[in-house]
């Protein structure tokens, strides 16, 4: 159901692959609420996924950029702009990916060019996007800039490896930045940190069915859906939200609060 929230807004997304992704949900979502937008991912990431299907449900276009160059992302602001017919409103970083994990690195035995490459990637990323933005004005005041992150950057998960590390990064970089963005522009940046969700990337992660079925019976709600994220998303970016900043924003049906819940003791006790 539309109610307009996002009408007149204009913004840019990242990270939508397939169907799966949360940005996926997120771009159906913004462009349902009035949202006008365009869609990108790495040139790699555009040839394995149907991000095309996507941007003609949307009316949107489709601009490749790799977020770690800074190259392509000031050509994607600038594009994004002229395409959209003036400053944005939002952006969502939905980017994360780890060679490590890819390939079934030890956590002790990490390769630590490729753990750089998780960082810049995953994380430092985001600084590229919001340096850029700033660069270019290309923010409308009292803008919104979303990054997805994961509990993983305060607590240990078995096989999310230096993913964890990353996005424990991104998180802080989202406090630093928020407080500058704030100041100069009243633009405002949160991560939103959303249950286990079986998307591409995440479904890279070892073990992530057993993960997503113990946050299911450690949260009073449930894990929290895909859909339900982008729901979120879209309230963020509204003007609903417009004094919430420099927070991590725990979407996760309330894992994050649960020392125990019954379902786990009725497991433990069998």
């Amino acid at each position: 159901m539309s109610n307009n929230l996002l009408k007149g807004k204009r913004g840019i997304i990242f990270g939508a692959l397939d169907e799966n992704s949360i940005a996926w949900k997120v771009a159906l979502k913004a462009h349902e609420q009035g949202a006008s937008f365009t869609l990108t991912n790495a040139p790699i990431a555009l040839r394995m996924g149907a991000i095309n299907q996507l941007a003609e449900q949307c009316g949107a276009e489709v601009i490749p950029a790799d977020a770690t160059s800074v190259e392509d992302l000031e050509n994607l602001f600038t594009k994004s702009q002229e395409v959209l017919g003036g400053k944005l409103d939002f952006v969502l970083h939905s980017i994360g990916m780890s060679p490590n994990v890819r390939k079934n690195k030890e956590y002790g035995d990490l390769n630590y060019d490729w753990m750089l490459k998780t960082m810049d990637i995953s994380a430092i990323s985001f600084h590229k996007v919001m340096a850029v933005a700033e660069k270019q004005d290309a923010m409308n005041e009292w803008g919104s800039i979303l990054a997805l992150t994961y509990i993983a950057a305060q607590r240990t998960f078995p096989d999310y490896s230096d993913m964890a590390q990353a996005k424990a990064m991104l998180e802080s970089i989202a406090r630093s930045y928020g407080e500058r963005f704030a100041r100069l522009k009243k633009v405002r940046v949160n991560t939103i940190s959303q249950s286990p969700t079986m998307t591409t990337a995440g479904s890279g992660v070892g073990g992530f069915d057993v993960f997503m079925d113990y946050a299911e019976k450690m949260s009073p709600l449930g894990n929290a859906s895909a859909a339900a994220c982008a729901d979120y998303c879209i309230s963020m970016f509204s003007d609903l939200t417009k004094m919430v900043t420099m927070q991590n924003l725990m979407h996760d049906g309330g894992f994050s609060s649960s020392g125990i819940t019954q379902d786990i003791i009725d497991q433990m006790t069998k």
